[in-house]
C-alpha cells in the first residue's frame, strides 16, 4: 500500500520513441519524498519527455511508473507501446502531480483567481469559498495577490509564471514537475520565479525541475541528474557533479552553458 515512506515517484527502464527517433533509452529514476532534483542536459536529450511520461502526458513504449508507491497500470496497445489500463487511476494520480510549463498555460479568458480555483472546484469538488481563501493565500505566497482580478495578458511573464506555480499549488500536489519554467522569461524576470521555487524547496516539497539555471541546480537541489541522448549520464549530489567527479561530458556541458 502507498505510504509516506514510499518514493514520491519511481521510473524503471522507460523507453519512448517518436517514429524512428528514440528519445528515452531505458531511463530509471527514483525521487524520495522531499527531493529537489534538477534535470539537466542539452536540447533533445529527453528531459521534457521524461517529465511528460511521469504524469502520462506521453505514454512510454516500455517501462514502469509508480507515484507515491502506487504502480500505474499500463497495457500494451495493438499498435505497440503502452497506454493506461485504468483512466480513473491516472486521473486520481494526476491530481497529486502538478506540472508547471515553460509557456505558463494559463487560461486567458479567466482571471488569475479564477485560474487558481477552476480545478480545485470542478475536479476536486472542493467548496468554492474554501478554494478562494486558499487561492488568495497562495497568490500572497508568490507575491501577486494584488493581481488576483487581472487577466493573464495584463501580467508580465514572470508574474504569469508565478501565477502558474500558484495554480499548481492550489491542487495540493504531492509532487511538482517544472519543465524549464524560466526559459520563456526575460532575464530580469527569471530571479523572481527562482525565488518562489527556492521557497518551495525550503518547505520540503518534492520537485523535479528541468532547467538550464545552473545556480538553482547547484544551490537548491539535493540531487542533479544529467541526461545525454535519452539516457542518464550522471546522477549525484550537486557537489559531485559540479565538482567534476561524475562525468567529463557534464563538465563540458556546464562549460558550454556558461559561455
Amino acid at each position: 500500500m502507498p505510504n509516506e515512506a514510499s518514493p514520491a515517484v519511481a521510473l524503471h527502464d522507460i523507453h519512448k520513441s517518436f517514429g524512428e527517433l528514440q528519445v528515452l533509452r531505458g531511463v530509471s529514476l527514483t525521487a524520495a519524498q522531499g527531493d529537489v532534483i534538477s534535470i539537466l542536459g542539452s536540447s533533445g536529450s529527453g528531459k521534457s519527455t521524461l517529465l511528460r511520461c511521469i504524469n502520462l502526458l506521453e505514454s512510454p513504449d516500455e517501462g514502469a511508473i509508480s507515484i507515491g508507491g502506487e504502480a500505474i497500470e499500463l497495457r500494451r496497445r495493438r499498435a505497440g507501446g503502452l497506454e493506461p489500463a485504468r483512466v480513473a487511476q491516472v486521473d486520481r494520480l494526476r491530481s497529486q502531480v502538478a506540472m508547471v510549463f515553460q509557456s505558463f498555460n494559463l487560461w486567458s479568458h479567466l482571471t488569475i483567481l479564477e485560474n487558481l480555483i477552476e480545478a480545485p472546484v470542478h475536479v476536486q469538488k472542493r467548496r468554492r469559498l474554501e478554494c478562494i481563501d486558499e487561492a488568495m493565500g497562495l497568490l500572497e505566497k508568490v507575491g501577486i495577490a494584488d493581481k488576483h482580478a487581472h487577466y493573464p495578458a495584463h501580467l508580465s511573464g514572470g508574474q504569469q509564471q508565478r501565477a502558474a506555480i500558484a495554480r499548481a499549488l492550489a491542487m495540493r500536489p504531492k509532487l511538482m514537475l517544472f519543465d524549464e519554467p524560466t526559459s520563456a522569461l526575460d532575464p530580469e524576470r527569471v530571479g523572481e520565479v527562482l525565488r518562489v521555487m527556492r521557497a518551495l524547496a525550503e518547505e520540503g516539497r518534492t520537485m523535479l525541475v528541468v532547467t538550464h539555471e545552473m545556480s538553482f541546480a547547484r544551490q537548491v537541489s539535493n540531487r542533479v541528474v544529467f541526461m545525454h541522448q535519452g539516457q542518464i549520464e550522471a546522477d549525484g549530489s550537486p557537489d559531485e557533479l559540479f565538482g567534476g567527479e561524475k562525468s567529463e561530458r557534464f563538465r563540458r556541458f556546464t562549460a558550454e552553458v556558461a559561455r
